[in-house]
């Protein structure tokens, strides 16, 4: 199989051998794509391409599998995903300006990656802690009762981590 860029080369090689094990299998296209993204960070564009040559799946199928369910991503994402909550318990309890202090001080929008690879921010409709709101989950960690004062020091916590 022809592989990408250089750099992803050793994650396709690894991709390779998930594409064998569920090519052909009924369903298994949702554990490649999964596979996929655990390996590669994402689905993107040349990700689609190298499972539909693999497999003859046509990329506009894996695009709509892709854009379907919220478990992938077309783009890469950050170490930490920062998913704030803007469902009405939080927003109306001030959320909205705890999203605003993120985006200032992380210098990036909704849906974006820092350049550095360390933060993905996302706004979620609720995470199910409308008693903590305003709240926040930094990958699987939930933070609750926010204030936009409290964002420094949680950015500088997961910095500190790598």
């Amino acid at each position: 199989m022809a592989v990408g860029n250089g750099n992803r080369k050793e994650q396709f090689e690894q991709l390779d051998g998930v594409i064998a094990q569920w090519k052909g299998v009924e369903g298994g296209l949702l554990p490649i794509m999964q596979h996929a993204q655990e390996i590669l960070g994402c689905v993107d564009e040349e990700v689609q391409h190298y499972i539909s040559a693999a497999t003859g799946i046509p990329v506009s199928t894996i695009y709509g599998v892709a854009t379907f369910y919220s478990q992938f991503t077309l783009k890469p994402r950050g170490k930490y995903t920062m998913g704030i909550c803007l469902g009405t318990a939080c927003y109306v309890r001030g959320s909205q300006q705890v999203l605003d202090e993120l985006e200032k001080r992380l210098g990036i929008g909704v849906g974006e990656t820092t350049a550095d690879g360390m933060f993905t921010l996302n706004a979620t409709r609720c995470i199910g802690c409308c008693g903590l709101a305003p709240a926040m989950m930094v990958n699987d960690e939930v933070y609750g009762r926010l204030v936009p004062g409290d964002v420094p020091g949680i950015i500088e916590k997961y910095r500190a981590r790598g």
